[in-house]
């Protein structure tokens, strides 16, 4: 049977979103043009389109396992997030790209801390394998800070793969589109922006630099 959960949040989409926005799915039908293109964890606890409130059509999505941009290449059978990207960039020519990490990453736990396969195929071990170039930047492997680090050091990874990709580097290259890094952590929603210079992450400011962040704490565990 089709989740319940599923079919109620249907029929509140039905009853609420979709009227208020009647003209906007209407238009959207014929074609999307987002700007951004976001690159982010599919971990369910970090939705890109709830942390920034965006709309149908304001964001052009990727979500895989640890946030992870693998670097270029045209060898091998598949590549999903390549694919993804490639579309985002020359069909729907974005302006940016946000690649998005996230506190309690399962991704970078799973190469932190290997465990047996959960299948012969292993395609998590295989897939976060690539994590190996970050987890060289990420320092010391000690520390209650390692898996923050080694969270950050990815982020920096999938930037500088993007830039592997010669559609993606002319762009940049060019003025036409530009790279971000963020991090946003789960218990606190405190959303951290990677600066281009430092590779520091902060918390983000708004145009008056005024800190962006939650009035109060909404958990009180520790990441």
């Amino acid at each position: 049977m089709f989740p319940e959960t599923l079919k109620a949040g249907y029929r509140s989409f039905i009853d609420g979103r979709l009227p208020d926005e009647a003209k906007r799915y209407a238009k959207l039908a014929t074609g999307q043009n987002p700007e951004v293109l976001m690159i982010s964890c599919c971990d369910s606890r970090v939705s890109p389109e709830v942390i920034f409130d965006t709309g149908p059509g304001e964001l052009f999505v990727i979500r895989n396992v640890a946030n992870i941009v693998p670097p270029y290449e045209t060898g091998g059978d598949y590549h999903g997030t390549s694919a993804a990207i490639e579309f985002a960039v020359q069909g729907l020519e974005v302006k940016h790209i946000v690649v998005l990490g996230h506190a309690s990453c399962g991704g970078i736990k799973a190469y932190a801390n290997p465990s047996a396969p959960l299948s012969k195929g292993n395609f998590i071990g295989k897939w976060v394998s690539l994590v190996e170039p970050a987890a060289a930047k990420a320092g010391e492997q000690s520390g209650p800070d390692y898996l923050t680090r080694l969270e950050y050091a990815m982020v920096e990874q999938s930037l500088e793969n993007l830039m592997t990709f010669p559609f993606v580097r002319n762009r940049v290259m060019s003025g036409r589109l530009a790279l971000h890094g963020a991090h946003f952590g789960i218990a606190r929603g405190e959303l951290l922006l990677r600066d281009p210079d430092t590779g520091v992450f902060s918390p983000a400011v708004d145009h008056e630099g005024r800190r962006l962040g939650p009035t109060s704490m909404i958990g009180c565990f520790k990441e």
